[in-house]
């Protein structure tokens, strides 16, 4: 009914104002008497698979590697190492970066010692005569 209403009115008020009249939503209208298709929505892809455009590139990845691996900042740890490298004026990336790059090749962990406890032993009570539990 106001799509036939909105088609006698336009010729003579255009479509904004018999969209008005009629009460129906300029866009809506719009969306039912497109001629192009729809477009097509590619397929959703999970987050780990998106490319990520800030990413660091495998070239800066190896220099922030090579810079912790290098004979200066071997026994530093990766903070020490970003202040250093930061007074001397070249800036690599972020100290949690440095550390997130150590993480995947698998270098950086607790240095220290960690006490482990014994594993706990169920107690089990045992009643050979009346009330001697």
């Amino acid at each position: 009914m106001s799509d036939a209403a909105i088609a006698e009115l336009a010729p003579k008020i255009g479509v904004r104002n018999a969209c008005d009249v009629v009460g129906v939503a300029q866009a809506s209208y719009y969306r039912r008497h497109r001629l192009s298709p729809s477009p097509q929505r590619s397929a959703p892809l999970p987050h780990k698979d998106r490319p990520q455009p800030r990413a660091l590139s495998e070239s800066e990845r190896s220099a922030i590697l090579s810079e912790l691996h290098s004979e200066r900042f071997v026994d530093m740890a990766p903070t020490e190492v970003w202040a250093t490298l930061l007074d001397d004026g070249r800036y690599l990336g972020s100290i949690s970066t440095f550390y997130r790059l150590l993480r995947q090749a698998g270098e950086s962990r607790e240095r220290r010692r960690q006490a482990t406890h014994p594993a706990a032993v169920k107690p089990e009570l045992v009643a050979n005569q009346p009330n001697s539990v």
